[in-house]
């Protein structure tokens, strides 16, 4: 079976004041000319549909768009879960009605845990559809009072599904939320926390050695296609680029496919995006140079880093003369030798002339040697300053 697996659209993202819902209609498109050519058995989305938990219209109907075209037009079965950012009952709204239609969506988290179940030419696949739900919620529907973190809680689950499976049948987990192995994870800032106690244990994690006797655990809420630390629990990863922190991040989805014994192999199908997301440095006349800037991608969405001395004017409005999409800009502080004391005790201050303590000052701020120009010029205008005063 050739599972096509992706997660964490976030449609209806705004980053830095800009809707990127046209990046998402553009990509998600892409996605949908991949079906086409893939021809994959089923499309599984694992969690973080939309971005948050009143989506605007736009997102809806972005959405119904796609969905459309997939279960009607390619007739490709599509399995959703909510993630931390949807609403249950939103996203999971006519899902008994949607299920002819070969939709399955798994909203709120219920008790009854029902796989559903795919077929090819080997037989049967069962697929578990476990949305993201806290765990206090997930302790009081199974009763469960040993449930205290999302580690405890995931257990709960899978205890429920493992008294009613085959486990010699090819099962695959659909979920969401922080698993970790071994491996180091790669976060992202847009991603959420999923508990107000992460800093206490690590309430957030839940260990990727629950899912050992899954065939397959497609996983959603980490932004970088990754694995968990096992190659047979993975996060798809989001499809475009939510934050800065992911401009090296390669956006894909998963194309995974099932042998008879429950083999697998995983390959990553990357989508180009409409705009790239990337960081950009340097001083701005530079930066403004069309030998710098020809030849690459203007529109791109970036942060741009200044590394000027002194003020500059308007230096967005000029940036964006050439790069319509800076959503963010900072200018570079050199940072002061270790162990240096700049304080106005450790420097013996009042000996200082009013030059040198100036020198003293713009030497700290900005890590740059005060050169003889500069003096030049402040001790002019300190002189100046010292003229108009013994006149008063």
């Amino acid at each position: 079976m050739k599972i096509l697996h992706t997660a964490d659209w976030h449609i209806g993202k705004i980053v830095n004041q800009t809707h990127l819902t046209e990046d998402q209609n553009f990509v998600l498109h892409s996605l949908i000319e991949l079906i086409q050519s893939e021809k994959p058995d089923v499309l599984v989305i694992a969690g973080d549909i939309y971005d948050r938990a009143i989506p605007p219209v736009e997102a809806v109907d972005l959405l119904d768009d796609v969905l459309s075209k997939v279960l009607l037009e390619l007739k490709v079965p599509v399995l959703m879960i909510a993630g931390n950012h949807d609403s249950p009952d939103r996203l999971g709204f006519g899902s008994q009605l949607l299920k002819a239609k070969g939709l399955h969506i798994e909203g709120r988290f219920q008790k009854e845990l029902q796989p559903v179940v795919l077929t090819d030419e080997y037989g049967p696949v069962n697929f578990y559809l476990v949305p993201y739900a806290p765990p206090a919620i997930v302790r009081d529907i199974l009763g469960r009072d040993d449930v205290v973190n999302h580690d405890t809680a995931m257990q709960a689950v899978i205890d429920v599904i493992e008294k009613q499976w085959d486990p010699k049948a090819r099962n695959v987990l659909v979920t969401h939320g922080f698993v970790r192995g071994m491996a180091d994870l790669e976060y992202s800032q847009s991603e959420k926390s999923l508990s107000t106690l992460e800093s206490l244990g690590g309430a957030d994690y839940v260990d990727v050695n629950r899912f050992r006797r899954f065939t397959y655990t497609a996983l959603g809420h980490l932004h970088g296609p990754q694995t968990a630390g096992c190659e047979r629990v993975r996060y798809a990863g989001s499809l475009l680029k939510y934050s800065f922190s992911e401009t090296n991040q390669h956006k894909s989805v998963t194309l995974v496919e099932l042998g008879a014994t429950g083999d697998i192999t995983l390959e990553c199908k990357v989508l180009t995006p409409r705009r790239d997301m990337r960081k950009i440095k340097g001083q701005l006349h530079q930066l403004l140079d069309p030998a710098v800037y020809t030849g690459t991608t203007v529109d791109d969405y970036l942060h741009v880093t200044l590394t000027d001395e002194g003020e500059l004017m308007e230096p967005m409005s000029k940036l964006k003369s050439v790069y319509p999409n800076v959503l963010s800009l900072e200018y570079e502080i050199k940072e002061r030798c270790a162990g240096e004391d700049k304080t106005s005790a450790g420097a013996e201050y009042k000996q200082q002339s009013k030059l040198e303590l100036f020198k003293d000052f713009y030497s700290d701020i900005t890590g740059l040697t005060f050169d003889e120009c500069k003096t030049a010029i402040v001790a002019e205008a300190i002189a100046a300053v010292d003229a108009e005063d013994r006149g008063r």
